[in-house]
């Protein structure tokens, strides 16, 4: 069961695009013109902001999510699956007619992916859509409004309570110019990966850069893959660095959003901070091992059943590491992940023209 705040505030809000995600993995080689490569999985999925959705909505936290989608049969799949199968609130996001739902197809070979995207600008904004919304947390992405004001929805919504969450992604100018970072004076928390922060710092390794982020921001968390990650708590002076879980590595995507949306629970139920950047490398540790963004989001039955495995392999260590969880609130749901697959019979022609409930905005 979703958690609420005693003010009726939801947990998270987010907006942004939402992409149908198709994810091949195991690839046999490149795709090269004129050549056929074989995939051994295949997975469909929300993708985009949809993987932050679904992995917050799994850990439980009231999730609602501000976005346009396109009224065709990518979009109204997404859409059933964020609200009917997911529990996420879509009371705020656009069934648009006539508008393309992005669609990106992934390809996962090894440790790396290359992926094809096609996208449209979408006809209602960020502002438009939350307007007047209320949450305790939100995620914001700096990079997409790299050297331009930032938008003033969040901004407000920072000075109104609510704990930003930002990341920056990769600077393709590659200039990384101190500037780009001036939006952190209205955040909460900075969780750049270790070459981003080292790059914008001047610094060389992901603990002097974390250092250097922590005049500008309350929370720094600087993620370093398979190496773990470093944090740094500015109020209380505390810095932690813990090291990666081990995981079974299938596809990448969306580990880092997975990452941020335990961070997200850790911070609102108020965790130490080393447990909250514990439990943020094991759920995206839990979350590579599957391929697709929102379909590996685990839930807490997933994390139930790690334990299980810790404890019957009888590895101390990693059971003390996480023996806060012991402590957590019981999770009734049991939660776990998915695995979706597009139901082109259900979504065929003659679906595509039936009409939906008048509670699914439409535009």
């Amino acid at each position: 069961m979703a958690e609420r705040a005693a003010d009726d505030r939801v947990d998270v809000l987010l907006t942004g695009p939402v992409f149908f995600d198709l994810v091949f993995t195991e690839v046999n080689g490149a795709p090269r013109p004129g050549t056929e490569v074989h995939a051994d999985g295949l997975a469909a999925s929300p993708g985009g902001v949809a993987n932050l959705a679904v992995a917050t909505a799994r850990l439980g936290l009231s999730t609602s999510l501000a976005a346009t989608i396109g009224d065709d049969v990518y979009g109204r799949w997404c859409w059933d699956v964020l609200g009917d199968h997911e529990g996420i609130d879509l009371a705020r996001s656009r069934l648009v007619p006539g508008w393309p739902t992005p669609v990106t197809v992934s390809i996962a070979s090894g440790s790396d992916r290359s992926m094809v995207t096609r996208e449209e600008v979408a006809p209602h904004t960020a502002a438009e859509l939350v307007a007047g919304a209320a949450a305790r947390a939100t995620f914001v992405d700096l990079g997409a409004a790299r050297g331009r004001e930032p938008d003033a929805w969040w901004r407000d919504a920072a000075h109104t309570g609510t704990k930003i969450f930002a990341d920056i992604g990769w600077d393709s100018s590659e200039r990384w110019d101190p500037a780009d970072l001036a939006p952190l004076a209205d955040c909460f928390a900075f969780t750049p990966n270790e070459s981003e922060a080292m790059a914008y710092t001047r610094t060389d390794s992901a603990l002097a850069a974390a250092r250097a982020l922590a005049d500008l921001v309350p929370l720094v968390v600087v993620t370093r893959g398979e190496h773990g990650a470093v944090a740094i708590d500015s109020a209380s002076g505390d810095e932690v660095v813990v090291p990666a879980v081990p995981a079974r590595g299938t596809d990448a995507t969306g580990a880092g959003d997975v990452f941020g949306a335990a961070l997200v629970l850790g911070t609102l139920r108020d965790w130490a901070l080393p447990d909250r950047l514990s439990f943020a490398a094991l759920c995206a540790a839990l979350a590579v091992e599957q391929p697709g963004g929102a379909l590996a989001a685990p839930g807490w039955g997933d994390l139930a059943d790690w334990r299980s495995r810790v404890r019957a392999a009888g590895d101390a260590e990693l059971a003390a590491r996480f023996a806060f969880l012991d402590e957590a609130p019981d999770e009734t749901s049991g939660r776990r992940r998915a695995e979706f697959t597009l139901p082109f019979a259900e979504y065929g022609a003659t679906a595509a023209r039936r009409s939906f409930p008048d509670k699914r905005g439409t535009s």
